[in-house]
């Protein structure tokens, strides 16, 4: 993730985006980038709770790890209505 933020602030000054535009990426960015962490913290404090494998532990963290991946697939979006144009009249 850490990999694709960098490639999205690269873009961000490569082509010619408003401040709008870039504050909204950056808002995106960080928003996955915070969820993953409170993803990593919440992960760790329940194998700390529970050591053995527990079911209900197995749950909240497949809905912890899905609640980024849909923040994920959100600033996907959001960078493709942003980049499309630019992209588009690069070819």
């Amino acid at each position: 993730m850490l990999v694709m933020a960098l490639i999205i602030v690269f873009l961000m000054f490569y082509f010619p985006t408003s401040r709008t535009e870039k504050a909204i990426l950056s808002t995106a960015i960080f928003a996955v980038l915070t969820l993953e962490m409170v993803n990593v913290v919440i992960e760790r404090l329940l194998d700390f709770v529970h050591p053995g494998h527990h079911e209900e532990v197995r749950i909240i963290k497949d809905l912890i790890a899905a609640i980024v991946l849909i923040a994920s697939f959100g600033s996907a979006i959001i960078g493709m209505i942003i980049f499309w144009p630019y992209i588009i009249n690069l070819l």
